[in-house]
């Protein structure tokens, strides 16, 4: 198994549930370093279930992870398969997010064993299951930043405008927008903003202030939705209307910590499902869960189209910041 691309809350908690049950089934489990890379080059070593003792609360991954510019190539998917056929492996499991299954359904064209994903993300951006491990956390240290924005913002009577990951997704930007209160919501699902077309950011903003007296506004904002980001944004909107905006990236804070109980329950009950499967015999599939049942879904059909925002509070929230 391997851990690949950013990495997610609740890693760990998959690779300990991943160890732990392929040992009461007698299944030996070689751990890859460096996502792709590792398995490229070889660089492995063997899990057992004391390796994976007290990490179910650590963040990051016990396997590391990367990027692998070379999986985007034949030759680097061959290479891969080489080593797999090579250490005589049945199977590949893939912690990761939807590039990384791309690049494990690259390998499968080269390599007769089977092939499992899980969905190891704080984007949640993965067609197939609710939620992906990682995107709970990711939340979570979201909401407690905004929270403490919050204060000081209503102590210097301040526009804070808060940038979340989220890539060309909204889900933590929603999500922990409406968690914490924010004013206003931007994110992909509503449009990205221009320049010079501020009038839908400005105008709720002006008449909070006048009409409704608030003493603090924050604006919650996705990744790539403003060209040079929430800074640039922040300084359109201070000269837009004369009343000082600043900005706060969380950046890469939000992919780090201990996870929160949601994720380390659902990487848990993903990493065990996963073995389980495998020994049924799936292959091409990802590990998923939905309604609260763990199921399979094609690996393919994982990345294909966007994943839809929750569409109930993307109107809400357009309904209440317009209000």
């Amino acid at each position: 198994m391997l851990t690949s691309g950013g990495d997610a809350p609740g890693m760990n908690a998959c690779i300990r549930s991943i160890v732990l049950t392929a040992a009461a089934h007698q299944i030996e489990v070689v751990g890859f370093s460096h996502g792709f890379n590792g398995l490229i080059e070889g660089d492995y070593k063997k899990l057992l279930p004391y390796h994976v003792q007290h990490i179910i609360h650590l963040g990051g991954t016990l396997l590391k992870s990367a990027r692998c510019p070379a999986m985007h190539t034949e030759e680097g998917a061959k290479a891969a398969a080489i080593t797999l056929r090579q250490m005589q492996l049945d199977a590949l499991l893939v912690i990761g997010g939807d590039g990384s299954f791309k690049g494990a359904l690259a390998i499968a064209q080269h390599y007769k064993g089977q092939i499992l994903g899980l969905p190891g993300t704080i984007d949640n951006d993965v067609d197939g299951t609710d939620a992906t491990i990682g995107y709970a956390t990711a939340i979570d240290t979201a909401l407690d930043a905004i929270d403490k924005i919050r204060d000081t913002a209503d102590a210097f009577e301040r526009i804070f405008l808060v940038e979340l990951m989220g890539r060309h997704s909204g889900f933590i930007a929603l999500s922990a927008g409406i968690a914490s209160g924010a004013e206003q919501i931007i994110c992909p699902e509503l449009g990205v903003l221009k320049p010079g077309e501020l009038d839908a950011v400005i105008r709720p903003i002006q008449n909070a202030q006048v009409v409704k007296g608030k003493s603090s506004y924050i604006i919650v904002m996705a990744e790539h939705c403003y060209p040079g980001g929430s800074t640039a944004l922040a300084a359109d909107i201070t000269k837009a209307i004369g009343i000082e905006c600043r900005a706060c990236v969380l950046g890469h804070i939000q992919r780090g910590g201990s996870p929160v109980g949601a994720d380390r329950i659902l990487a848990t009950k993903l990493g065990a499902y996963a073995v389980e499967q495998l020994l049924g015999g799936a292959h091409l599939m990802m590990a998923g869960e939905v309604n609260h049942q763990a199921c399979l879904y094609p690996l393919q059909a994982s990345g294909e189209h966007k994943k839809r925002i929750d569409p109930y509070l993307l109107r809400w929230q357009q309904q209440v910041a317009n209000d």
